[in-house]
């Protein structure tokens, strides 16, 4: 029934017009910007041609997961380059320990980091293995 449905993610933010600028400016995405009744909605578009949708929410909570991931060809050139636009990375102990820089080398899977944009989400880029 939704096998030709074109399909698009979308989360919340706290403040959309940092939200917006960190996506375009930081990532380097492109962001459209719309107006639905007042409120600012934010199209991030991906290379995949997918589209993710972030919307302003009163009493906005930050997911706890991970709501996008960035696959790239080498993940410390990635987290080294968003470093110096400012991006910080997350630090986790115990099955997925990452190191100084962030990335979880040893869990099971991917080479991965984590980091959130200014609405607490949570974001990561992936190498594989």
């Amino acid at each position: 029934m939704l096998k030709n449905s074109k399909a698009f993610s979308s989360f919340s933010t706290n403040d959309a017009k940092k939200t917006g600028d960190f996506y375009r400016q930081t990532l380097g995405l492109e962001v459209e910007e719309s107006d639905m009744e007042g409120m600012p909605f934010l199209t991030i578009k991906l290379s995949t041609g997918g589209e993710v949708i972030v919307y302003p929410k009163p009493g906005h909570e930050p997911a706890t997961f991970t709501v996008l991931n960035f696959p790239v060809d080498d993940i410390d050139q990635a987290v080294d380059e968003l470093a110096k636009r400012g991006v910080r990375f997350l630090q986790y102990e115990g099955d997925i320990k990452t190191d100084e820089k962030g990335i979880a080398r040893d869990s099971g899977g991917p080479l991965i980091a984590w980091f959130e944009d200014p609405g607490g989400n949570i974001l990561s880029v992936l190498q594989e293995q």
